[in-house]
């Protein structure tokens, strides 16, 4: 089925409304004039029958029989050709005007009956609407000629209007059509007519600005991405190049083998961070809620990195307190979470420092809170360590990839928490997560909404 323009649609509607409209108003309008006119008829008659009545009585007084249809007949020479008046006496008196009476077609007339000298009459007044009927014709015709003419002028005008109401629209969506892949900074000139056409315009620019800065973020997320994978790649391919260009012992072989081993595990959790960051985006991540106390996850966590701690001469004092702490959440992504504040604030705190761990209660909220004492973070990374692959310069020389707090935060979305960091260069960090608590299963709010991270 071929679509139709906007600008046939408007003023194909607008006929039509203007015809039905047009329609009714001329079928009123006829409908009230002949109702009019008929109304002018019968009072008209009404008059006539009075007047004769009463003619008839003064008459009929003192003359009878010729002499008296003279009288009426000279009465009756005074009314409208077109009118005729019969009067029938029930003694046998008639009388009709004009004799020859009125074409029968279009004929309106009124009968009244009335007694004089004991006898009773019948008088019957009619006449002719063909005069009527004229008018009314001739206005018919008026309409049906004038209607059609009215109704196609109207749509010259109407398109005429609908094609310049709709040329912004044209010029917006050719301005449109010119930005593509590679000029999304470009925007379009917003008319300050303050009409739909202002905001339609500013909606299209928001709408640029959000895609603009997704496409920036996907690029930078490739290279990245790729930046990440070519390096343990790049390992892998030259370990295993050594080892064949000549007989080596087995300790050379094993480890070259270890090395490329680790390599290939680093490239295995990247590819795992990678996914679950995709299926987060696309909201297929499945994790299912269930009721669970944080210190059990928390107290796991502190044991797993105990080892790290100790190798780092790092103390690990956790503050848990001695009452269940429980939300609903997924323990796998939760372990994941507080794995990645853990390690992170181990790996930046000074060697014979000390890292918090504690946990509370507050009303319906749950907090959690990891802390450090060491380098801390500057101000100008503060606002981009949850991005993904965002290192900053000093820390570009450990071995991670910069998806670990990204992790957290996605994860921290999840359950509807909110990631808060403070942070003082060279005096240390601290991260707090606040959950809503509930002591029933919980869907996770949709993406994008229920969490956010906030930086201090």
């Amino acid at each position: 089925m071929r679509t139709r323009s906007i600008q046939f649609r408007l003023t194909l509607w607008y006929a039509l409304v203007l015809a039905a409209a047009l329609g009714l108003f001329g079928g009123l309008i006829w409908l009230s004039l002949r109702q009019r006119l008929i109304d002018d008829a019968d009072r008209q008659l009404s008059g006539s029958a009075s007047r004769f009545e009463q003619y008839f009585r003064r008459e009929a007084a003192t003359e009878t029989g010729a002499q008296l249809r003279d009288e009426l007949e000279e009465f009756c020479q005074a009314l409208p050709g077109s009118d005729y008046l019969k009067l029938h006496g029930a003694g046998g008196f008639d009388f009709q005007y004009p004799e020859r009476g009125v074409p029968a077609r279009h004929l309106r007339s009124i009968e009244t009956r009335f007694r004089v000298g004991g006898e009773t009459f019948t008088l019957e007044a009619g006449t002719s609407l063909n005069a009527i009927h004229r008018t009314l014709e001739l206005l018919q015709i008026l309409l049906f000629s004038l209607i059609p003419a009215v109704i196609a002028i109207a749509c010259l005008g109407g398109a005429w209007l609908s094609r310049r109401a709709l040329r912004p629209v044209d010029q917006l969506t050719a301005a449109a059509r010119t930005i593509g892949i590679e000029n999304l900074s470009q925007r379009l000139v917003v008319p300050r007519t303050g009409d739909e056409l202002e905001r339609l315009t500013e909606l299209w620019n928001s709408m640029l600005g959000r895609l603009e800065s997704a496409v920036t973020t996907l690029s930078q997320f490739a290279a990245d991405a790729s930046h990440e994978l070519r390096t343990p790649l790049a390992v892998i391919r030259a370990s295993a190049e050594i080892a064949l260009r000549r007989a080596r012992a087995p300790e050379s072989y094993r480890e070259s083998l270890n090395e490329i081993a680790a390599e290939a595990e680093r490239m295995t959790q990247l590819v795992e961070d990678l996914l679950f960051l995709a299926r987060s985006d696309a909201r297929v991540a499945g994790m299912p809620m269930s009721p669970l106390d944080l210190r059990d996850i928390l107290c796991d966590v502190v044991s797993e990195l105990r080892e790290l701690s100790a190798v780092r001469n790092i103390e690990v004092r956790s503050v848990l307190g001695e009452s269940e702490i429980v939300i609903a959440g997924n323990r796998a992504a939760l372990r994941r979470l507080f794995l990645v504040l853990l390690d992170n604030a181990l790996k930046y705190s000074t060697p014979g420092g000390e890292v918090s761990v504690a946990a509370s209660a507050a009303g319906e909220f749950v907090i959690v809170s990891v802390q450090d004492f060491g380098t801390g973070i500057g101000a100008a990374d503060l606002p981009h360590i949850f991005q993904r692959f965002y290192r900053a310069d000093k820390a570009r020389t450990d071995t991670g990839h910069g998806l670990g707090l990204s992790l957290a935060a996605t994860i921290a979305r999840m359950h509807g928490a909110v990631i808060e960091v403070k942070s003082v260069e060279g005096a240390g960090s601290t991260f707090s997560v606040t959950f809503p608590r509930r002591s029933q299963l919980w869907t996770p709010l949709p993406h994008g909404r229920g969490s956010e991270a906030v930086v201090k």
